[in-house]
């Protein structure tokens, strides 16, 4: 150290001041300037994208409350619309099962009648064959009767005993 205050020189310490207060003011004006411009257009760029990404995520906000009551809705339609299906569906089946029983009352009303009438064509039919074979065996005990004069006298004057006069 003590070399360097032998060696010391005025003239030397004056112009690397004034050199060195150069290079600080060519610094200042050529680097130091761009170089804060630069580091305060990057602080502006961060700031605004700080604010672009709180803005975002307002409007994602925004937008989910947005998807939860437009997906309420929609739950809340589809359920209405499910509603209407099922008493529709209940309806027609309803509607259905009174026009089955109808027409099977219907049908079963024709089956009655028809079973009816078939009823009385056989009776009829029936009678008339009894008659008819009543009147054939009438027939062949009468002609099996009346073949001898005696039995056939006998019978007249019995069917007259039976007979009484008003």
């Amino acid at each position: 150290m003590e070399k360097l205050i032998n060696d010391f020189s005025f003239g030397l310490f004056f112009w690397q001041i004034l050199l060195f207060v150069g290079l600080v003011l060519l610094l200042r004006k050529f680097a130091w300037k761009p170089i804060l411009d630069a580091v305060n257009s990057r602080e502006e760029g961060i700031k605004n994208a700080l604010e672009s990404a709180e803005e975002a995520r307002k409007e994602m906000q925004n937008l989910q409350s947005d998807n939860e009551r437009i997906l309420n809705e929609a739950r809340a339609q589809r359920d209405g619309m499910l509603k209407e299906a099922k008493e529709l569906k209940e309806n027609i089946i309803a509607e259905a099962k009174a026009e089955a029983q109808a027409e099977a009352d219907k049908v079963v009303a024709q089956a009655q009648a028809t079973i009816a009438s078939e009823k009385k064509a056989a009776i009829a039919e029936v009678k008339t064959q009894v008659a008819g074979l009543s009147i054939e065996i009438a027939e062949k005990i009468v002609r099996k009767e009346l073949s001898d004069n005696g039995k056939q006298l006998e019978l007249v004057e019995s069917m007259l005993g039976e007979v009484t006069l008003n």
